[in-house]
Order: structure tokens, then sequence, then C-alpha cells
């Protein structure tokens, strides 16, 4: 049975994933939310303005007082600065699964911080959720985003042929998942 925790403080080597300050606005804008290339990896829109910035961040803050809410901000250890963020951005309470949505800034990418802040998640929503189910999804456009997935262990489901039309394009989209028997049985 799923049970809610909230978005929590979680801390790794490098990381730590917490919940979204209005004082991340300024490395949120240097880092990642203005990239059009990091943002629509992701579809999201850009955000280049404080203003902007602080309208999604009402919205992210204002959620933390619900119970099945997890979104976190990414942040470097040795600089202080959020360098990204990572949600489950879907949890399906009746049926005990959620979905992983993450992005790091260009400039922190293959550094293993996605890698390592995505297991951290997945970590807690096994021990702390009981979640039965994670899954992430990825464009097949996204090869960095694979090798991470992979690398937490989850087994490719299946692609969803044309699923997304980016730029006059479609593009893939790849369902990755793992199960909690599965996930024990690792680690």
């Amino acid at each position: 049975m799923l049970t809610h925790k909230g978005t929590k403080t979680i801390e790794t080597e490098r990381l730590i994933l917490r919940r979204f300050e209005y004082s991340d606005s300024d490395s949120m804008l240097k880092n990642w939310i203005a990239d059009e290339k990091i943002q629509s990896l992701y579809s999201e829109p850009v955000y280049e303005t404080q203003e902007a910035v602080k309208g999604l961040l009402d919205r992210y803050i204002g959620s933390y007082e619900r119970e099945d809410y997890y979104r976190w901000a990414v942040i470097e250890k040795e600089s202080g600065e959020c360098i990204g963020q990572i949600a489950y951005f879907l949890v399906d309470s009746k049926n005990h699964f959620a979905e992983i949505e993450y992005c790091i800034g260009s400039e922190y990418q293959c550094k293993g911080y996605a890698t390592e802040a995505a297991k951290a998640v997945i970590k807690y929503g096994f021990d702390e959720m009981n979640l039965h189910k994670v899954q992430i999804c990825t464009k097949t456009i996204n090869a960095p985003s694979k090798r991470v997935i992979e690398k937490c262990g989850l087994q490719y489901e299946g692609t969803l042929r044309d699923y997304f039309y980016m730029k006059g394009v479609y593009v893939g989209r790849l369902y990755f998942s793992i199960l909690r028997s599965e996930y024990y049985k690792e680690n």
C-alpha cells in the first residue's frame, strides 16, 4: 500500500535534494530553467525572467503542503547551486507506482549527478513510499538520459512511436521501469 510522505530532504554523497526555496531562483535561471535545450528534453517551457521563475516557485512551494507532492531542487553540495530538479511528477496511488522526471543543467551534465539523484529518489520511493513500481520515460533523442536510466537498473518496457512533435519532427517516447522486488534483489 502506497504511503504518502511528501517531499522530504534526501542527502547523497554530492547532492542535497530538498524542497525548492525562493532563494533558488538565481541559480535556476543561471543553470537550467532558461535553457531551451534542457527544458525541451523533458517537455517543459523556458523561464527567462525572475518574475516567471517566481510564478513557478509559487506553484512548487504552494504544493508542498500536500503529502502526495514530490519535487526536489537538486543542490550541488560543493557550490550550493541549484543545478536541476527531480520529481515524482506522476503518482498513481491506486496502482502504487510513480514516474520520475529530472533535468540537470548543461554545465553539470556527464558528471553522474542525474544518476545520483535518480537513485536516491528511487530508493525513497521504495523505502519510504512503499511503491510497487517506479518508471522513467525519455525521448528517443535523449541518449544521455537513457544511460542514466540504465545505470539506475530500470528495464526497457517499450517505445511509443512518434509520441512528441518537436520542431517539425516526430520523436518517440521510451518507457523503463523497475519493480520493488527487482530493486531489493539488486540492492
